[in-house]
């Protein structure tokens, strides 16, 4: 029987369509026919970008042998995680739990009620290391399923039960200065001094780590928080693991100096690093740091956009079937495009050597000084682009997820208000359209969509959250009403859907992954920590604490409360494991700054706008991060934060807010930037 994976708006289910395995989507159909056939599920997970998901595809997912097995023995499902983080995250606790490790491709074993009772990462096609082969797991299980039926059922119950009861979050703490004081000694102790970062390798680019240093800085004048997001960022802007020919970041690297990453471009990482490297420009005036902001930017509008708007997932770590045969040289290469003479004087620029830093005696691309000829490496940058142009590309996910795409709009809105760059407000407003137009069926907000056509799976949390997030952001930079009459209605979805309440009826201070109405799971999954990218509940604390300083004062209070109580929920977190809540940390820093408002307001006519823009601009590069700012005119309909704010003597006006206290208007560009630098 042919797989059904043909007609899935996920790039990587098609990627197995022609698989001989009876492949199936993830579907209430598929588990009755486990039922009706009494076989087990093999469950498969993974995501388009994945290198060792392709491997394993290509060793075993391809073989006619394997295929009969499977087709035999088992119903085969078929995840995006990407597509549905609400199962990947069940199954990867359950991974995590039985092996002490996870990761992609994520091969699980199922009863027909969804019980996990055999869990595992890759198989290799021959045994290697003391692992088994793939085909020596599968008759494994079919003998265990076979001879001890029932107590594996048993067993796997009972890892269900367990994972059930696991509570997700450290003991409720408050969070107040001293506890961010202390994440930031913590993260000190982290730091790694002569090669940035945290920790050893594998190093992931700590973006919300960054952001939650950058906004501390600004607001205890720390110099250790501003020297470890200085040193972290540019080391991985020098390195192997920023695309130095066209911008752009990779998903991590595997040594502890950012020489060799895993080549895959992830938007949610490239999101967000661009969020970091526009704020350290706005604080800096570092020029690196604007350079990096704009090839960042750049790689999104180019490689990423999609013809709709939006922007896709990622960027493949392979090329014709190989890792990083995109970007890796060798001297001679370099000879080849450039002549000899730049070859050489490229070679050495960007660390490219012999013996080669990647495989068979080729490098990725290293710029560990500024070029003594920046005109001569602009021409060595463009031969060098076009020449790579000519090589295999990696495939691109082109599916857009609404939580990623919300995280690149607000860091496209932010980058522009730090840089000026208007284009990248329009591509911002762009994508949120495109969300709003084609994610938002019957008043709910769905995942994913592929050449404008919807997914089927539900918005998960974070999807809701950074959406939220992102309208959030385009009201500020657009002074539109729209934006945040749409914010506010997925919010209160949000706290529909996804807030926890107690017997009393009361916010817990906790939110659920899943909506309250969503497929039932073997367990309803929550994660409170942050990773690559933040988690829905520290999102969802950040939109609500920035919308609070944006609506009419009895929504603010209940909005600030909300956010109040999901961060004291997580406060033990924040306290002993900084590393890992680098978006929670964020928004406290925001909430115990202030947060600060900024109400700019300015005659509709054109003395008055460019009063207005010059008043703006500067709020926008002076205020700290967390703060708001939105421009209009006095009480304009629909923007709560205008209202009742006067123009002083007919000129246009800024008006500063923290807390409940607000300062005298400002008039004067020196003026409003002297009174943020207070």
């Amino acid at each position: 029987m042919a797989n059904r994976l043909a007609g899935s708006t996920s790039p990587y289910l098609r990627q197995h369509a022609d698989n001989p395995i009876d492949w199936q989507p993830w579907s209430t159909e598929a588990f009755a026919e486990a039922r009706r056939r009494e076989v087990p599920v093999l469950l498969s997970v993974g995501y388009a970008a994945c290198h060792w998901c392709h491997v394993m595809a290509h060793e075993s997912f391809t073989d006619d042998e394997v295929a009969a097995f499977v087709n035999e023995h088992f119903v085969a499902i078929k995840v995006d995680r990407e597509e549905r983080p609400d199962v990947d995250a069940v199954y990867m606790e359950a991974t995590q739990a039985m092996t002490g490790q996870g990761g992609w491709p994520m091969t699980c074993f199922l009863t027909p009620d969804g019980d996990p009772f055999h869990c595992g990462t890759y198989y290799p096609a021959r045994p290697h290391g003391g692992m088994p082969s793939f085909t020596q797991l599968l008759g494994a299980v079919v003998r265990a399923w076979t001879q001890e039926g029932e107590r594996v059922r048993d067993a796997a119950r009972a890892i269900t039960g367990r994972l059930a009861s696991v509570s997700r979050s450290l003991p409720a703490a408050g969070v107040d200065a001293d506890t961010l004081a202390g994440a930031v000694a913590a993260l000190t102790e982290d730091f790694d001094e002569s090669r940035g970062g945290f920790g050893g390798a594998p190093k992931f680019p700590p973006s919300a780590v960054l952001e939650f240093l950058l906004r501390h800085h600004e607001r205890t004048g720390s110099s250790d928080a501003l020297a470890m997001t200085e040193i972290t960022a540019e080391a991985m802007a020098r390195g192997g693991v920023f695309d130095q020919l066209a911008g752009g970041f990779a998903r991590y690297s595997v040594d502890p100096d950012w020489v060799v990453p895993h080549f895959e471009k992830m938007l949610y990482d490239n999101a967000q690093l661009l969020g970091v490297y526009a704020h350290l420009a706005r604080l800096t005036g570092s020029g690196a740091a604007a350079r990096v902001t704009d090839m960042t930017a750049a790689f999104l509008l180019r490689d990423l956009r999609t013809p709709e708007g939006g922007f896709a997932s990622a960027l493949d770590a392979d090329a014709a079937g190989e890792e990083g045969t995109t970007y890796v040289w060798s001297p001679a290469e370099l000879v080849e495009v450039l002549g000899p003479e730049d070859g050489a004087w490229a070679a050495a620029l960007l660390g490219v050597t012999e013996e080669g830093t990647f495989e068979h005696g080729r490098s990725t691309l290293q710029l560990r000084a500024d070029p003594d000829d920046p005109g001569r490496w602009q021409a060595v940058r463009k031969a060098l682009l076009a020449a790579r142009g000519r090589r295999p590309q990696p495939e691109r996910d082109d599916k857009v997820v609404a939580a990623w795409n919300g995280l690149a709009v607000t860091a496209l809105v932010e980058a522009s208000a730090a840089l000026g760059r208007g284009e990248w407000l329009a591509a911002a407003r762009r994508a949120a359209a495109l969300l709003l137009r084609v994610h938002v069926v019957d008043g709910r907000l769905r995942r994913t969509s592929r050449d404008g056509v919807v997914g089927d799976a539900p918005a998960v949390l974070e999807d809701h959250a950074a959406l939220a997030g992102a309208l959030l952001a385009l009201h500020q930079a657009t002074g539109e009403a729209r934006w945040l009459t749409e914010a506010r209605a997925l919010l209160e979805t949000t706290l529909d859907h996804f807030a926890e309440t107690g017997d009393d009826g009361a916010f817990t201070g906790r939110f659920w992954d899943t909506a309250d109405d969503a497929e039932s799971l073997v367990t309803r999954p929550r994660e409170v920590t942050d990773g690559a990218s933040p988690c829905g509940s520290s999102l969802v604390a950040g939109a609500l604490l920035t919308a609070s300083l944006l609506v009419e004062p009895a929504a603010s209070a209940r909005y600030r409360e909300l956010a109040d109580a999901a961060v004291t929920e997580v406060g033990g977190l924040l306290a002993r494991h900084a590393r890992f809540a680098g978006h929670w940390l964020a928004v406290a820093e925001a909430a115990a700054h202030g947060p600060l408002q900024v109400a700019v307001v300015a005659a509709d006519d054109p003395e008055g706008r460019a009063g207005r823009v010059r008043l703006a601009d500067t709020a926008r590069r002076h205020a700290p991060g967390g703060s708001v700012v939105v421009a209009g005119e006095p009480d304009a309909d629909g923007v709560p934060l205008l209202a009742e704010r006067p123009l002083v003597d007919g000129a246009p006006a800024a008006y500063v807010c923290r807390g409940f206290v607000c300062d005298r208007p400002r008039t004067a560009v020196d003026d409003l930037a002297a009174a943020l630098a207070r």
